[in-house]
């Protein structure tokens, strides 16, 4: 485990000293992914294909994010699985996450390119495409999708290369497929006369180029091996790879969504206008990559912040958070203001950077720029705001905050506003998502902060290691009303041997420099298993000062420590003795009323919520199944009374020292 010293100064260095140094190689890095997004547009706008080259692109897109959804989920979901594999020493595992996703990712792009090619025509024409531009549409779409595994695979490993410790040969990848691209689209489309169908190939040669040094960094990997049976399925690991990575899905396809619905719009009122089917379809692509690069910058300072964030709200250091917070704010407005400044005063100089200079394209173009960007501040604010909740823990807010700007109140105005406003209605519906979006988002903020606990940091209690003789180690793992806490007091008072629950969190809250509810509360939430694998996660801290408390106690001597997965944690120390009570539910649930006064619905359900928060730790920190009599030397009932059961775990104890 890491010394929680190389943590601490994220509590204590200057703030702005630390968001540059984590800031900037995070904006770097989603800049030059851009360029994927926006070199062939450019090039193909100033050749002779003009606005219906890139209204053609800007048909295949969205079909692009839905297999890059895909690919980002499993390559996501199998690197955060290997970080957590990395904590918990797990050699037998890990490499399965990874082979088995890559076996996954192969598949669905198989599968993704058969149906693209038997529904070419309908999802072509679904996304936008006119009669005008579907051949052309059609060119560039066969040959990107021909493409596609080679797509998906790429996007899919090079995430799993970011979690092996190696952030600089991940973006050292795609900078070089970046750089083909860009070297070759405009050999392909001017020098050679290919065309669209120049840009798909130079797109592609990148992209192969992406992968072949994503396979050579598989050949030398830091903390995995891929074997033969890392491709075999193991669908336990793999529901747990999807698990971790449904929130990248989640996000990716909901800019499927929104693209969709503003494609098949902007077509349907832009054939009933002057301006044709194609002119917006093409100028909505450039303004939607555009306006990334913008949104790339906030989300990289925001990303930077994380560890910032995460590490003080975890220590209630909440005067850090706000100083953090109030910066990245700054900073967002900042470049929200000079991005809608050029926008609005220079949407001229950028459209021509895109070539195509007829009327009807210029003049769409410009209004396009101007109504659809007007309040591009507020998408920032909203963006960096979703990130902010993700580092702090509440990923409920982080959903709500990004989903309600874009599916609750965009999607819904993009159909209604054009009833009434005609083109113009597709553009307006941004900005006045906008406006609705930032309410939600400023009410949730407000809240936050408020609701937060603004008090010292916990008294500290005289909690301390306690010396003990030597001896055996008990371990006491229990399902919820089992009276497990209870039973351990009484072992630790027969054998005259320390007894520690509270003292453990206590314990790892000095060890860490975190507060002490929050290190205390890391076993009861349903998130923890997808916080865990942020290697700056306030999370990870916790449980690396936890299991090093563990075995410091353990050091000490004979003692009874309940919970906390101690029995992985010790699991090579020879004096441990693992126990695990339980008792049938109506036991428990008789149990659970009468210690908080409950009702028996009430209690049913605690019992059950409490008996799956742990499964998912254990999980979490082992690898292995909670409860499974296999993991322990002593499985107890013990409805039979908490005296009786302690009684029959003491005198299991003094026969085996014997």
């Amino acid at each position: 485990m890491e010394n929680q010293e190389s943590n601490k100064f994220l509590g204590t260095e200057k703030i702005s000293k630390l968001l540059f140094k984590f800031s900037i190689p995070c904006i770097l890095s989603l800049l030059i992914s851009s360029l994927y997004n926006i070199v062939d547009q450019i090039f193909i706008g100033n050749s002779e294909l003009g606005y219906l080259g890139n209204a053609a692109t800007g048909v295949v897109y969205p079909i692009t994010i839905i297999a890059v959804a895909f690919a980002w989920c499993f390559g996501d979901g199998s690197a955060a699985y290997l970080s957590l594999c990395q904590g918990r020493n797990d050699t037998k595992n890990a490499h399965k996450s990874i082979g088995n996703s890559i076996v996954v990712t192969f598949l669905i792009s198989i599968l993704f390119l058969i149906l693209g090619f038997i529904f070419k025509n309908q999802l072509l024409y679904l996304f936008g495409a006119s009669d005008k531009s579907i051949n052309l549409a059609s060119d560039y779409y066969v040959i990107i999708l021909a493409a596609i595994p080679i797509y998906m695979l790429g996007n899919s490993m090079n995430a799993v290369i970011r979690a092996d410790g190696s952030p600089g040969f991940s973006m050292a990848a795609t900078s070089v497929g970046a750089i083909i691209n860009i070297i070759l689209d405009p050999i392909f489309i001017f020098g050679l006369n290919w065309g669209i169908k120049g840009a798909a190939y130079a797109t592609i040669i990148g992209q192969i180029a992406f992968l072949i040094m994503s396979f050579i960094y598989y050949t030398r990997t830091k903390t995995f091996k891929l074997c033969k049976d890392s491709f075999k399925m193991d669908f336990h690991v793999f529901k747990n790879v999807i698990k971790l990575g449904i929130s990248t899905f989640i996000t990716q396809m909901s800019i499927v969504i929104i693209s969709l619905v503003c494609n098949i719009m902007l077509a349907k009122h832009g054939s009933q206008s002057k301006y044709g089917a194609d002119i917006p379809i093409a100028v909505i692509g450039i303004t939607m990559k555009v306006f990334s690069i913008v949104i790339n910058i906030i989300v990289g300072i925001i990303l930077g912040a994380q560890p910032i964030l995460g590490y003080n709200y975890g220590a209630k250091n909440i005067d850090r958070v706000k100083e953090t917070f109030k910066r990245v704010v700054i900073l967002s407005i900042t470049v929200g203001i000079v991005s809608t400044a050029i926008f609005e005063l220079y949407p001229n100089i950028i459209i021509s950077i895109f070539g195509s200079n007829e009327q009807l394209y210029m003049e769409f173009a410009i209004l396009t720029f101007r109504l659809f960007l007007m309040l591009v501040t507020l998408t920032c604010l909203i963006k960096m705001s979703s990130i902010f909740f993700q580092a702090v823990g509440e990923p409920l807010k982080a959903a709500t905050v990004s989903l309600t700007r874009d599916i609750l109140f965009f999607v819904p105005l993009v159909i209604i506003l054009p009833q009434y406003m005609e083109i113009k209605g597709v553009l307006i519906a941004a900005p006045c998502a906008d406006l609705l979006g930032i309410i939600i988002t400023i009410i949730l903020i407000v809240r936050f902060f408020k609701n937060i606990e603004i008090k010292e940091a916990s008294k500290e209690e005289n909690v301390y290691l306690k010396n003990s003789k030597s001896g055996v180690i008990i371990t006491i793992s229990r399902s919820h009303g089992s009276q497990g806490k209870a039973i351990g007091k009484l072992i630790a008072k027969k054998l005259a041997i320390p007894y520690y629950y509270k003292e453990i969190t206590a314990l790892a809250a000095k060890e860490s420099g975190l507060d002490r509810e929050f290190v205390s509360d890391i076993n009861s939430s349903k998130d923890i298993l997808h916080d865990l694998y942020l290697t700056t996660s306030p999370v990870k801290y916790a449980i690396e000062a936890q299991e090093k408390v563990i075995k410091k106690i353990a050091e000490k001597g004979s003692c009874v420590l309940v919970g906390r997965a101690a029995d992985y944690v010790l699991r090579d120390n020879q004096y441990l003795v693992k126990v695990f009570i339980y008792a049938p539910l109506e036991y428990r649930i008789k149990k659970v009323m009468e210690m908080y006064n409950d009702t028996k619905s009430k209690a049913k359900k605690n019992i059950e919520k409490s008996d799956k928060n742990r499964a998912s730790y254990y999980e979490m920190i082992s690898g292995r199944t909670w409860s499974n009599p296999e993991n322990y030397d002593l499985c107890i009932d013990s409805s039979i009374g908490k005296e009786k059961t302690a009684e029959i775990i003491c005198d299991y104890i003094k026969k085996i020292k014997k």
